[in-house]
C-alpha cells in the first residue's frame, strides 16, 4: 500500500480529483496519508479534513532557511512512511535537502506540454499567457517526476489540447484543467500499481 503526501498551498482541485479517484478506488493500492501546506489557510487543508484525511501545516519563517524548512519537512514525511510526494499547486520551490531525500518519488502537474513553456515563473495564467502570446495551436498539461530543475524532470503523462483563436489565459486554464486531474490520477495510478520505471530521462510504464 504506498503512502501519499499531498503539498498545496491554495485551493487544492487537484487534490480533490485525486481524493475522489481514491475514494471511488479508481485508484488502487494506495491512499492519501496527508495532506500538507506551507499555508495555514490554504482551502486544500479545508479539503483534506473533509474527507477525514490527515494534515500538515508548517509555517517557512520560523525556519532559518529554506533548507531547514524542506530538511524539517522531509523528516516529517518520512516519519509518516510517506512513498510519494505530489505537488498540487504548491507554491515552493523544493530544495536539495528534500529532493535529495524523495528523489524519484516526488510528482508535479505543469498545465503546458513540456520542454515548452517551463521553468522560472512559468505557473497559473503565467503559462497560458505565454502559451498564447507565442500563438501555439496545441497545449495542455504533463505529469513528470519533479527532479533539481524547474519543470525538467522525466515526463511520465501528457494531455494535449487545442488552443482555441478566441482563447484568453483564463479560458484555456478553464479547459486544460480537468485533463490535469485525468493525466495525475493516470500517473499516480501508474505508481501505485508499480508500473513506473524511470531511465534516465524517460519513464518506461511497464506492462
Amino acid at each position: 500500500m504506498k503512502r501519499i503526501a499531498v503539498f498545496v498551498s491554495g485551493g487544492g482541485t487537484n487534490l480533490q480529483s485525486l481524493i475522489d479517484a481514491f475514494e471511488s478506488h479508481d485508484i488502487k493500492g494506495g491512499k492519501i496519508e496527508v495532506v500538507f501546506s506551507n499555508k495555514k489557510d490554504a482551502y486544500g487543508l479545508q479539503r483534506a479534513l473533509k474527507h477525514g484525511l490527515g494534515t500538515l501545516h508548517m509555517n517557512p519563517k520560523e525556519f532559518a532557511t529554506p533548507e531547514d524548512y524542506d530538511l524539517a519537512l522531509a523528516h516529517g514525511m518520512n516519519e509518516l512512511n510517506v512513498d510519494l510526494v505530489c505537488l498540487a499547486g504548491y507554491m515552493k520551490i523544493l530544495s536539495k535537502a528534500f529532493l535529495d531525500e524523495f528523489d524519484g518519488h516526488i510528482m508535479n502537474v505543469h498545465p503546458a506540454l513540456l520542454p515548452a513553456f517551463g521553468g522560472p515563473g512559468m505557473y497559473g495564467l503565467h503559462v497560458h499567457k505565454a502559451v498564447i502570446e507565442y500563438g501555439v495551436r496545441i497545449s495542455g498539461c504533463t505529469v513528470h517526476f519533479a527532479d533539481y530543475g524547474t519543470d525538467t524532470g522525466p515526463i511520465i503523462i501528457q494531455k494535449a489540447v487545442p488552443v482555441e483563436q478566441n482563447d484568453t489565459a483564463e479560458t484555456l486554464q478553464k479547459r486544460i484543467l480537468p485533463f490535469e486531474h485525468e493525466a495525475y490520477k493516470e500517473a499516480v495510478k501508474l505508481y501505485c500499481a508499480d508500473r513506473l520505471e524511470i531511465k534516465g530521462r524517460r519513464v518506461i510504464i511497464k506492462d
